[in-house]
C-alpha cells in the first residue's frame, strides 16, 4: 500500500484563460444557463477521473508543469464557461455557470515518492483510499461551485506523473468531459510546434448553443421544484449530496472482457433466447450490443460475488447519449449535459441462475428499445426523485459511468497514451466504469470496481470462470 502521506502539494495556483487574439472571432459565450439535462445533475458528487502517464526517459518536472499550465490556459480559450462558477441567483428562476474577468480554474501541482508503479498497473488491486490524495477537491459552496478542478501529481522515482480530474457533473456529461481533456491533451502535445498550435480539430470544438435543447415537456420547472425540495424547502443550496463513503478495506479493481469473449456471449446468449422463443412462440429477438452482454454479464458476476441472500430484485441503471436522439439531431460536439437515465429491475433468481446472462440480456436490451419507441424523456418527471436517493441507498444499484465510446485511452498530451485511467468517484455511486482497452485492441472493454476486498476476489473468481466456460 502506498503511503497516504507521501504526496506533498508544491504549489496551488490559479489558470485563467489566455486572452484570445485580435484575428479570433470564435464566439465563446461567458454565460451558460443550466438545462434540463444539466439540472437534473446539479446536487450530484463531482465526477473525478485520474490519468496516469508512464515516461520512459527522465523528465524535467519543470518543463512538464510549465507545458500543463500553458496548455490549460490556452484550452479554456475555447472552453471559457469552465473557469466561471455555477450561482442560483434570487432573480433568477435556475441556475447558471457564468465566467467574469479575473475567474481562474484551480490547479494543484504536487509530487508523490508513492509507488507508481503499483498505483498504476492494472494487475493488481489497489486501496481505494490510495487514490485520495492524487485528485483535487471542487471548490463547492452553498452559494457557488466551480466547474472544474485539477491536479498534477508527479513521481519522480517512477518516472510517471498523473492528471486528477474532478467535474461539475451539472455542467458536463462523460462526452463533454472527454471532449475537454482531449482538447487540452492536444494542445498541451502540439505546444510550440507551429502558430495554430492553438486551433483545435473540428472534432473538439464545442458548440455551446443551449437553444437546441428544447423542453417541449416542461421537465425544468418540475426538476427545480424537486431540487429545491431535497433538504428543502426552497433550497437553493448548490451544496453536493452526501453520497456513501466507501468501506474502510473497499479495493479498485479493472477487468478486460476481449471481443472474442462478447461475441461468444452474444452467440451464447442468442442461442437461449432462440430457445427460450421457440418455446413461448415469440418471433421479437431483442437486439444484442456490447455494451448489453458486457454490462450485463458484469452484473450478473456482481450479484453472484455478493451472494446477497434477498428476495429484493437486482437493480441496474445505465445513461443513453441524447445528442443523436432528438429531431432533428443535436451536434455530436455539443457541450454540457445530453444524457437520459433508464433503470433496470431484474429478478434476482432469474439472474443468479443457470440463464442469468440471458435474463439480463433480455432485460437490459428491452429497456434500450423502448426508449426508441417511448422517447428519450418518458418518466423524465421522475428522474430526480430516483436518482438521489438510489445514489445514496445501502442496496447497490449497479450503475455505469463512462464508455469504450469516449476512446478515453487516446488522451495524449505528448508524453504518449495513459497507462491507466480510473473513474475514482465510481466508489461513492456504487457504479462500475467502462472504456475501451488500453492495449489498442478493437473491441475489447475494460470495467473498472469498486468492492470491499472479500467481494472484488469472489468477483474476480467468478468473472474469470464465467468467461472460462465460454
Amino acid at each position: 500500500m502506498a503511503d497516504l502521506n507521501s504526496v506533498r502539494v508544491v504549489e496551488v495556483c490559479k489558470v485563467a484563460p489566455q486572452p484570445p487574439s485580435p484575428e479570433d472571432h470564435s464566439a465563446t459565450p461567458d454565460a451558460l444557463p443550466l438545462t434540463l439535462f444539466d439540472l437534473l445533475w446539479l446536487r450530484f458528487a463531482p465526477v473525478q477521473r485520474l490519468f496516469f502517464y508512464q515516461i520512459s526517459n527522465s523528465f524535467e518536472t519543470t518543463i512538464l508543469v510549465s507545458k500543463l499550465k500553458a496548455s490549460l490556459s490556452i484550452v479554456l480559450q475555447h472552453f471559457r464557461p469552465l473557469a466561471g462558477n455555477i450561482t442560483w441567483p434570487r432573480h433568477s428562476p435556475k441556475p447558471i455557470l457564468t465566467y467574469v474577468q479575473g475567474d481562474a480554474v484551480s490547479l494543484t501541482i504536487a509530487e508523490s515518492h508513492a509507488d507508481f508503479h503499483h498505483l498504476s498497473s492494472r494487475s493488481n488491486f489497489v486501496e481505494a483510499k490510495e487514490y485520495h490524495p492524487l485528485v483535487p477537491q471542487l471548490p463547492i459552496s452553498h452559494d457557488k461551485a466551480a466547474a472544474v478542478a485539477f491536479q498534477v501529481t508527479v513521481f519522480p522515482n517512477g518516472n510517471g506523473f498523473s492528471i486528477g480530474t474532478s467535474m461539475h457533473h451539472a455542467i458536463l456529461d462523460g462526452k463533454s468531459s472527454t471532449m475537454f481533456v482531449k482538447s487540452w491533451a492536444h494542445i498541451c502535445k502540439h505546444l510550440g510546434d507551429d502558430p495554430s498550435g492553438s486551433a483545435l480539430p473540428d472534432q473538439l470544438k464545442p458548440f455551446f448553443d443551449r437553444r437546441v435543447v428544447q423542453d417541449a415537456a416542461g421537465l425544468e420547472p418540475i426538476f427545480l421544484n424537486q431540487l429545491q425540495n431535497l433538504d428543502g424547502p426552497n433550497n437553493r443550496s448548490l451544496m453536493v449530496t452526501q453520497f456513501k463513503s466507501p468501506p474502510p478495506d473497499a479495493v479498485r479493481g479493472i477487468f478486460v472482457i476481449t471481443r472474442p469473449e462478447i461475441e461468444a456471449m452474444k452467440q451464447w446468449v442468442s442461442t437461449k433466447m432462440t430457445e427460450m422463443m421457440k418455446n413461448e412462440k415469440q418471433s421479437d429477438r431483442p437486439h444484442l450490443s456490447a455494451f448489453s452482454v458486457t454490462y450485463a454479464y458484469t452484473c450478473v458476476c456482481l450479484a453472484k460475488a455478493e451472494e446477497k441472500q434477498s428476495d429484493k430484485p437486482v437493480l441496474m441503471a445505465f445513461s443513453l447519449d441524447c445528442r443523436s436522439r432528438f429531431d432533428p439531431p443535436m451536434p455530436t460536439n455539443y457541450f454540457g449535459n445530453c444524457i437520459a437515465g433508464r433503470a433496470v429491475v431484474a429478478d434476482r433468481k432469474g439472474v443468479l441462475g443457470e440463464d442469468g446472462l440471458t435474463v439480463a440480456v433480455n432485460e437490459i436490451s428491452e429497456t434500450i428499445k423502448s426508449v426508441d419507441s417511448d422517447g428519450i424523456l418518458k418518466g423524465a418527471e421522475t428522474w430526480v426523485q430516483i436518482l438521489y436517493p438510489a445514489v445514496s441507498s445501502e442496496e447497490r444499484f449497479m450503475g455505469v459511468a463512462g464508455s469504450p465510446r469516449f476512446g478515453i485511452y487516446d488522451t495524449d498530451f505528448g508524453w504518449g497514451r495513459p497507462s491507466k485511467v480510473e473513474v475514482v468517484s465510481i466508489e461513492e455511486t456504487g457504479a462500475m466504469s467502462l472504456a475501451e482497452s488500453r492495449d489498442g485492441i478493437a473491441g475489447d472493454v475494460e470495467v473498472g470496481l469498486v468492492l470491499e476486498k472479500h467481494h472484488m476476489q469472489a468477483f474476480a473468481s467468478v468473472f474469470a470462470k464465467g468467461l472460462q466456460d465460454l
